[in-house]
């Protein structure tokens, strides 16, 4: 058992929110039981996961989606309503981080989809744009082909860049607009989680490969590597909640 103080706390200190600009408080953004045993873990808290949590009997919930975005509408009621009120009734604490846990170096969701596809010497390329080798060059079937399995999901490939792709850029998440510092790096491709109508004219028309490889899908392992992180540390039990997303 550990306090949601102490957890907090230990949060605050490895991802460093205050370092960052957000769309969205990060954090707590619902108090709920202050002794935690159990975390359940999950990509967006959506109502699944609030009731996956109820039923795993967690006393917090870890996500990198959370509520209380800028420009949202700030009442209470329908969705909105539902979701706080199974939180409150069941003394459920909402933990969410957007912008940092996307760029932390250990847990980030940048640097463990690298793991994931195994890419060779990940590092930061500018701002929350990471990139590095592939483990041998793939043409842009093979490196579709390698997305799909290693993403359980199918990309989406637009572009025409080099025949084969070895240095590659990514962003989690919907980072589409970021495509032009992977070319300005001279990158052969770059991946995302979203795609927008303007990426598909960028990738044909300069020269680089671009994958579009699903926004739940690049983000789901940033949150378990942190809850796994919580629960090593605090000797509590962990457990990520899939819900499966096809964005």
């Amino acid at each position: 058992m550990a306090s949601r103080d102490e957890l907090l706390q230990a949060l605050d200190r490895w991802l460093v929110p205050d370092n960052f600009q957000d769309y969205c408080p990060n954090g707590l953004q619902v108090e709920g039981a202050t002794e935690i045993t159990r975390i359940v873990s999950g990509v967006t808290a959506s109502q699944a996961l609030i009731d996956a949590a109820i039923e795993q009997g967690a006393q917090m919930v870890l996500v990198h989606h959370g509520y209380f975005w800028k420009g949202e509408d700030p009442t209470v009621r329908g969705m909105k309503h539902a979701r706080l009120k199974a939180l409150l009734e069941h003394d459920i604490n909402l933990v969410a981080y957007h912008l940092p846990l996307d760029d932390h170096p250990d847990y980030g969701n940048n640097r463990q989809l690298a793991q994931v596809l195994g890419v060779q010497n990940p590092a930061p390329l500018d701002g929350l744009v990471w990139h590095g080798q592939l483990p041998k060059p793939m043409t842009a079937d093979e490196f579709a082909e390698h997305l799909s399995v290693r993403l359980s999901r199918p990309p989406l490939h637009i572009g025409n860049g080099p025949e084969r792709i070895s240095h590659i850029g990514w962003c989690t998440g919907a980072a589409q607009g970021y495509i032009g510092k992977a070319l300005d790096a001279g990158l052969d491709a770059f991946v995302s989680g979203e795609v927008s109508e303007p990426t598909t004219h960028v990738a044909r028309e300069c020269g680089i490969h671009y994958f579009a490889a699903g926004h739940h899908a690049t983000e789901r392992y940033g949150v378990q590597a942190l809850g796994e992180a919580l629960a090593k540390a605090f000797h509590i039990e962990h457990r990520f909640i899939d819900c499966d997303n096809p964005v």
